[in-house]
């Protein structure tokens, strides 16, 4: 499977989204698509689908588009249903109409045979048996049931309607679907969105061993490491392809940075170089012939371009605490959370300068935890008190992406009405809202501005405990790198619920664990805490097998003792039998019988009868001896 665009590009009206495309899926490729919010990632994915979008790009190569007509590509675009009035398990049956045509067909074809033995019919069925294995008829159950499972459905969930489901949950069906029906290319645009640690780990797993190629357009940094083989980026409406992994991306893109910049530079400085020649020499009669040498040099360089900079305008700020708390932070026994019912009971302490990260899968009370420990909630049991001069700078996401008529300018300046325009426009500036920006209105804002606003707004406040409630949500991966930056040199103390895994790892120096059976307390990293993970799986095995092995030894020393005492029995029997042969033996021998044919005869058929069980027995005796 091939699929390769040579030099496109995509306008809209006269803007240029993407000047120069060089894209090539190939065989099993597992690509990663990346570029700061806005850069044109998810455009590149629907130019993929609808090739009329693409015109010529501004490179050298002739524009051109390569693709296999048979090729089938999958991508999750609007959620629709034809009818939401099926249940949820017949609308995902509808990826496998093939194969439940066939298991139609097979079984209309055994009622035929029972009344037709022809070798016709027995050689239809024996194909359309073959071509039901081939399309994976005998395995597609398990596997239908395992991905609803891993997305977080229950058994009576397949039984409700569509329309009983939530916004969220139908998109999740409708990814299962997509994921069931395993197109040749499988487009997925932010596909961990909404989905929690569990899920998203489950969904690393079936990509990486996807038989067929995958594009991935995600911000979740570990995702893609522990997937994809190839990095596109998107920067300045170009594209680079670089081989690995993100973590590779990563290296290999300062590498290149850094060697073009030293090529550019160093050649930069030989061309001003031999032009101090020329001006010096050119006017003067004995030199004028080396000058225009000189000239000619420099027009046959092969010019090497300036590197592009990095693009990664980033916010930050030179915050400082108001003051500092005291060594105990908070202190947390026997906390019941939840609404009205409890749904999570927590003990645990924060000391000064701590970083806790808040992790597991959704709707277990990571982020109602945070809100009783803000009193966005009542408590329903037990208790949890701060310390000395704690000063809280809490970051609730839904709060963050209200719409408002406000500026950006008069939003923040409400809450710091002290403060001079100058140093309004200053601390915007620090979180990229310059210029212009300044005076947009909040509605007017995507959902990674207002994250940065609200962040804006805390931090100003100077708190020295920030409980933080999914940050990342809607941010680029650049966006990312710079909280992460800002949250590693901040000195006061961070609880934090977060889904991203890799900003989890960077920032957090121990977990609170979340899951279905209780909150453990972790301290260590969150690559420590997967390792041990990992321990444990393997430990279970080494353990299941020791527990197999015993049972094998168990069942074996089982099968033995029965056929020991079967082989007892088989010897008794043949005991018994073989006497009873020589006792008709002697009868056969006694005067009275020799002139009764009749009663000879049946003797030694008793006889006959006798020894074909000694035989029948003999035989099982071998087989168990």
């Amino acid at each position: 499977m091939n699929y390769t665009i040579v030099n496109g590009a995509v306008e809209f009206g006269a803007e240029t989204i993407l000047e120069e495309i060089n894209f090539e899926i190939k065989g099993k490729d597992k690509i990663a698509v990346i570029g700061r919010n806005g850069a044109g990632k998810s455009t590149l994915l629907k130019a993929l689908i609808d090739n009329s979008m693409l015109t010529e790009g501004i490179g050298e190569e002739k524009f051109n588009i390569y693709k296999e007509s048979s090729i089938n590509i999958g991508y999750l675009k609007q959620v629709d249903f034809e009818d939401e009035n099926i249940t949820m398990l017949d609308e995902i049956l509808k990826v496998y109409k093939p194969v439940l045509d066939l298991e139609k067909k097979m079984e209309k074809l055994l009622e035929k045979m029972q009344n037709d033995k022809s070798e016709e019919l027995a050689t239809e069925y024996s194909k359309t048996m073959d071509r039901y294995e081939f399309l994976e008829g005998y395995t597609y159950k398990k596997e239908y049931e395992t991905v609803i499972n891993k997305f977080g459905f229950s058994v009576e969930d397949k039984s409700k309607k569509i329309s009983e489901f939530s916004g969220g949950q139908r998109t999740k069906i409708a990814f299962i679907k997509l994921l069931l029906s395993k197109p040749d290319i499988l487009l997925l645009d932010e596909p961990t969105n909404h989905l929690d640690v569990t899920t998203i780990e489950w969904l690393e797993g079936y990509l990486k061993s996807y038989p067929r190629a995958i594009v991935i357009v995600s911000h979740d940094r570990m995702f893609l490491d522990k997937i994809v083989n190839k990095v596109y980026e998107i920067e300045y409406g170009a594209i680079t392809k670089y081989t690995g992994n993100y973590t590779e991306f990563e290296k290999q893109k300062k590498v290149n940075y850094e060697k073009q910049l030293k090529d550019y530079e160093y050649q930069q400085a030989e061309i001003k170089r031999l032009m101090r020649v020329v001006d010096r020499f050119r006017y003067k009669a004995t030199k004028a012939k080396m000058a225009q040498s000189k000239l000619k040099q420099i027009e046959h360089m092969v010019k090497v371009k300036e590197p592009s900079k990095y693009d990664l305008t980033s916010f930050k700020t030179n915050f400082k605490l108001e003051k500092e708390s005291g060594r105990d932070v908070l202190h947390v026994r026997d906390l019941q959370i939840g609404y009205t019912n409890t749904i999570q009971t927590v003990s645990f302490d924060l000391y000064r300068g701590q970083k806790l990260a808040v992790i597991g899968e959704n709707g277990i009370g990571k982020s109602t935890l945070l809100k009783t420990l803000v009193n966005k909630l009542e408590k329903l049991g037990g208790k949890f008190e701060f310390g000395h001069n704690v000063e809280i700078g809490y970051f609730d996401q839904q709060m963050a992406l209200l719409d408002s008529e406000k500026t950006v300018f008069d939003d923040f300046a409400s809450e710091f009405p002290l403060l001079t325009t100058t140093e309004i426009r200053n601390s915007l500036a620090a979180f990229m809202f310059c210029g212009e920006d300044v005076f947009k209105t909040i509605n007017m804002l995507s959902g990674g501005e207002k994250v940065r606003l609200q962040l804006a707004k805390i931090l100003k406040k100077g708190p020295n405990f920030l409980v933080l409630d999914e940050p990342t949500n809607h941010m680029d991966i650049v966006g990312k790198e710079s909280l992460e930056l800002l949250l590693k040199e901040y000195t006061g103390t961070i609880l934090f619920v977060s889904h991203d895994r890799f900003f989890v790892n960077k920032i957090a120096d121990s977990l609170l664990v979340f899951t279905k059976s209780g909150v453990k307390y972790y301290d260590k990293t969150y690559s420590e805490y997967e390792l041990e993970k990992q321990e444990e799986v393997e430990e279970k095995v080494v353990e299941q097998k020791k527990e197999k092995n015993t049972n094998n030894l168990y069942l074996q020393q089982k099968e033995q003792a029965r056929k020991d005492a079967r082989i007892k029995k088989i010897e008794r029997e043949i005991d018994e039998l073989e006497k009873q042969v020589a006792q008709l033996k002697e009868e056969l021998q006694k005067e009275e019988n020799y002139t009764d044919y009749e009663k000879l005869s049946e003797i030694q058929n008793k006889i006959d009868e006798l020894n074909g069980k000694i035989e029948t027995l003999m035989i099982e005796w071998e087989d168990l001896s």
